[in-house]
């Protein structure tokens, strides 16, 4: 072994032994420079040189400091990768289901076994709180067991078709078969919740993958990898991970005519661009998980107490409280819009201030950490300073510093009222802890104002009235819709995943 592979296996046995966050920042204030990670290629870590290779700085958002250098792969690198990724795919793709099953099983023993690891770490580089980045990893746990059951137990479809005067009967079955190689992108708010939820399908089902980790977020990727290979228990080339920017390193990965699929989460602008770039490759398989801007339309007659339910009112604004505000707003199906009817308005809104006030104080909270990066802290900044020009009324928050106070990206929960309809605050994906609350009067205005924006991810119908619930519900122009809650979701729910 290489001086420079002694470097990788030394960084990687110090990260692996930080499973505190005491550790793990101490840990850091120990290093003279940032944290070098690695791609990792056919089994290996691969070496780089910052001399001859172009990095992404990644900074901590609770404190902005530079902690890791994350390189830029290249074009000649991801084929690597891709390449070995096709050469593992004959073999993978005929290894029989029950031990791709026990594969996935282990890796989600594995994950289990670090969770305090990657939760720690993952809060540092993601800037979500310890407690928020303990759900995702166990999340990222049922991600792998989930799929080691499911694929043991999938069926297809199949019928006989009756015979007729000219021909036998027939039997028509569905067979599915593995693609090849797929490019999993995925990004910065849940690296390693959505990264798994990548993964894990994609290798249960006998594709091999090339997986790009955005490189605001790339460490728990990394530290997966290294657990996943230090186990042995994946052969080489049937998972890949290639760290850098999307211009650079998923720009040549998503190209690639070897690459038979991509699975893609992000933002819009950029699904559109890949969509685009890849127009073109018309047997490329393309699943694209984009931005949303979605509406909680509540009706009054939920907040009428029952003997089962006498105190709906501070429930339903707790939920949506949580539903706006979890991992400081920073999920694709938080509701950034709530809609609520004209009689309950007033209660609502001051039940829904006093809620978010008490609870939700960035940094003391369990659902409330730092935004992701300076760069986001300063969109979401921007679209504050929009509110306060266009004269909206802010019920809780305000605008933020130009420059963040102590280093680091925090933002407070924001409670907006008065928004002009055809804003950009209400109709552009802030993707940051920003709720606007707007009365609506019939349940047809409801509707019309919840299915306004030019998005269709998800929404929430809070409601008592089960005509309604179905009624609203289906006319809710979006892929998910939860009645009287929200994120809870069977893991392979198809639906019809909107961007723009």
């Amino acid at each position: 072994m290489g001086e420079f592979s002694r470097s990788i296996a030394s960084l990687t046995a110090e990260m692996l032994a930080c499973n505190t966050l005491e550790k793990a920042q101490a840990y850091l204030q120990s290093l003279n420079e940032p944290i070098s990670l690695h791609s990792y290629i056919a089994g290996s870590f691969k070496a780089w040189d910052a001399g001859s290779t172009s990095s992404v700085d990644s900074f901590e958002p609770k404190t902005g400091r530079l902690i890791a250098k994350i390189p830029n792969t290249s074009e000649a690198d991801v084929e690597l990768a891709i390449h070995h990724a096709k050469l593992a795919f004959p073999t993978w793709s005929k290894t029989p289901r029950s031990h791709r099953s026990d594969c996935l099983r282990r890796i989600a023993n594995l994950i289990q076994e670090n969770r305090e690891l990657l939760a720690v770490w993952e809060s540092i580089d993601q800037g979500k709180t310890l407690e928020r980045a303990q759900v995702e990893v166990d999340r990222a746990v049922s991600n792998f067991s989930y799929f080691s059951t499911y694929i043991l137990h999938e069926q297809t479809p199949a019928r006989m078709i009756d015979a007729t005067s000219t021909s036998a009967s027939v039997l028509t079955y569905e067979h599915r078969s593995p693609a090849g190689v797929f490019a999993l992108i995925s990004p910065w708010n849940m690296p390693l919740y959505l990264l798994t939820w990548k993964i894990a399908p994609c290798l249960a089902f006998g594709c091999t993958a090339v997986a790009k980790p955005s490189e605001i977020t790339s460490i728990t990727a990394f530290l997966l990898t290294a657990i996943i290979h230090e186990s042995e228990i994946l052969p080489p080339g049937v998972l890949n991970l290639v760290l850098g920017d999307g211009p650079t390193t998923g720009a040549a990965l998503v190209a690639s005519p070897n690459i038979a699929g991509v699975s893609f989460t992000g933002g819009t602008a950029t699904g559109i661009a890949l969509r685009k770039a890849t127009a073109h490759q018309i047997g490329k398989h393309l699943s694209l998980e984009l931005g949303g801007k979605n509406p909680l339309l509540l009706f009054s007659d939920a907040l009428v107490p029952t003997p089962d339910h006498p105190a709906p009112l501070p429930h339903f604004a707790a939920l949506a409280a949580a539903a706006a505000f979890t991992n400081q707003g920073e999920i694709c199906l938080c509701t950034s819009r709530v809609y609520v009817q004209e009689a309950s308005y007033p209660a609502f809104l001051a039940t829904f201030a006093a809620h978010v006030r008490a609870t939700y104080a960035p940094g003391t909270t369990p659902a409330m950490g730092a935004l992701a990066s300076r760069a986001h802290y300063d969109k979401v900044r921007g679209y504050l300073a929009l509110a306060e020009r266009e004269g909206a009324t802010f019920e809780v928050g305000g605008v933020p510093p130009e420059e963040p106070e102590g280093g680091g990206y925090w933002v407070g929960p924001v409670v907006l009222t008065g928004v002009r309809g055809g804003s950009a605050v209400l109709r552009e994906e802030i993707f940051g802890p920003v709720v606007v609350v707007v009365p609506f009067g019939s349940e047809e205005e409801g509707v019309r104002l919840a299915n306004g924006s030019g998005y269709g991810l998800a929404a929430v119908v809070v409601t008592r009235d089960g005509g309604r619930m179905r009624r609203v519900g289906e006319a809710m122009e979006a892929g998910v819709v939860w009645v009287n809650g929200w994120l809870q979701r069977e893991l392979v729910l198809q639906g019809g995943w909107v961007g723009v």
